[in-house]
């Protein structure tokens, strides 16, 4: 898997803009040229948005956020990047003259790729004097959190190029389609592009609203799309006899003159105005920040349901979640610092995590205490391999006690001090804190080591037990957890 330690990117629109966030909140330094003086304030603010969007998303922490440094020039932006976005408008003659500041400034290795939405990659290289450094990749907004990134070559684009873009991009949690021909707009603005034709016929005949029409998308097939997409919903829809039967019975309707095809409405002053009073009407109640909101909000939500699937975009959101979960740095235990409790959890309060008090609610302060239970065993020694393999520690008793309150999206991170560790047993105890110290709650777990093919107690192996006794014979010199072995109803 190719990893990048920098990126440079031209353009902090919208889509410059998603890329950044992306970048840095893979840990990637990103150096950015956009002369327009509220570029700064755009972008921050998108970044503020994709971490609010991953705070929700991953159950498991991003790497360090890398460094966002603005460039008076594209040569500056461009110098020390080890790949270059271009996201600048859709001028061809715009793109090549980015181009060649770009060769002047970077060696042959450097990957320039562009956001172009349609421009075939062999225009785009045309004037450059190392072309088989250019591809396309297309991504689509917003990029932080849409997986689809459409890689497409040109005539004189290098294959190990695109092996290495693609690369690239799957690391930062993308999915690259390579698309093998060159044609304007790729595939999916293509097929966008169809839909959008129709539905402006729709509304100038005035057959349908704007309001209307994206009712149709997304209380219909547009659910059915985002997690099937085209072909697959139809071969459903054909029964068992699939695609075959499908096409044999509606194949006839495409004779029908169902659609314009390639023709387009007249931009009139009369059709302009009348899709954007529609569209107003429809939702002009809501400002573009609180639309963006929600959209990520739904991405989100949507996403996390495919990922617990393991379906379409959802599967490469769960890839990239393993990923950064085996990519993790846990410290040597040698290097361990024994003389406090361990830290063994930091995340933050996700959406579904609050109850009707707008706080969150006990089983999520259950589900930290018991990640955190499940770091403090990989520490003695206790993971996947182990597991897999010899056995695993099982709760029998916990006992929580809920100090303070926490909110949506605010961070929170415990703490574990092993109360006991002889044999079988591993008490432990739990602190978990706000992420401004505050301690929130604590729990008391008491595990017994458990051989997985007999499901009955048993003894760790050497490595485990001389872990756990080392962390226990540090720890016991600690001052005794208030609330230690406290009875539900004791005097707070």
């Amino acid at each position: 898997m190719t990893s990048i330690d920098s990126a440079g990117v031209i353009g902090a629109g919208v889509i410059g803009s998603g890329w950044i966030a992306r970048f840095l909140l893979n840990g990637i330094d990103v150096f950015v040229y956009d002369p327009s003086k509220d570029a700064p304030k755009n972008v921050n603010k998108v970044i503020q948005n994709a971490e609010r969007a991953y705070a929700q998303l991953l159950a498991c922490d991003l790497p360090k956020r890398g460094t966002l440094t603005f460039k008076n020039s594209v040569s500056d932006a461009s110098k020390s990047a080890d790949i270059i976005i271009e996201a600048v408008p859709e001028r061809l003659s715009a793109k090549q003259s980015v181009y060649d500041e770009i060769e002047l400034s970077t060696n042959n290795n450097v990957i320039i790729a562009s956001s172009t939405s349609g421009i075939i990659p062999s225009d785009l290289q045309a004037k450059m004097k190392q072309p088989e450094r250019l591809i396309v990749a297309h991504p689509f907004n917003p990029v932080y959190l849409l997986p689809l990134v459409e890689i497409v070559g040109g005539s004189k684009t290098s294959k190990e190029l695109i092996e290495r873009a693609s690369s690239i991009f799957t690391n930062v949690g993308m999915f690259p389609l390579h698309i093998k021909k060159e044609i304007p707009a790729f595939i999916a603005d293509r097929l966008l592009e169809s839909v959008w034709r129709e539905a402006l016929w729709l509304v100038n005949d005035d057959i349908a609203t704007t309001e209307e029409i994206d009712d149709a998308i997304r209380f219909g097939f547009g659910l059915r799309w985002a997690q099937m997409g085209l072909f697959e919903t139809y071969r459903l829809a054909g029964g068992e006899a699939g695609m075959r039967h499908f096409i044999s019975q509606f194949g006839p309707c495409l004779e029908w003159p169902w659609t314009h095809l390639m023709d387009v409405p007249e931009f009139t002053e009369e059709l302009v105005d009348k899709v954007s009073s529609q569209s107003d009407k429809q939702s002009g109640q809501f400002s573009i920040d609180e639309l963006e909101k929600k959209r990520d909000d739904n991405l989100v939500d949507f996403l996390k349901v495919l990922k617990e699937n393991r379906w379409g975009a959802g599967n490469t959101l769960k890839e990239f979640e393993d990923r950064l979960n085996r990519t993790k740095k846990r410290t040597d235990f040698v290097k361990l610092d024994l003389t406090a409790p361990l830290l063994t959890l930091k995340t933050k309060v996700r959406k579904e995590w609050a109850d009707y008090n707008g706080h969150m609610t006990e089983s999520r302060y259950l589900e930290c205490f018991s990640d955190a239970s499940t770091e403090m065993m990989a520490i003695v020694g206790v993971d996947e391999e182990y597991i897999s393999s010899i056995g695993s520690y099982f709760t029998v008793e916990t006992h929580i006690r809920h100090l303070d309150e926490v909110l949506i999206g605010e961070g929170v991170y415990a703490t574990t001090q092993v109360i006991q560790g002889a044999g079988k047993k591993l008490h432990l105890f739990h602190f978990l804190y706000h992420e401004d110290d505050r301690l929130l709650a604590t729990a008391e777990h008491m595990l017994i080591h458990v051989n997985l093919k007999t499901r009955g107690a048993s003894m760790p192996s050497e490595l485990v037990i001389d872990r756990v006794e080392r962390v226990y014979e540090a720890h016991k010199k600690l001052a005794k957890p208030e609330g230690l072995a406290r009875a539900v109803g004791d005097k707070v």
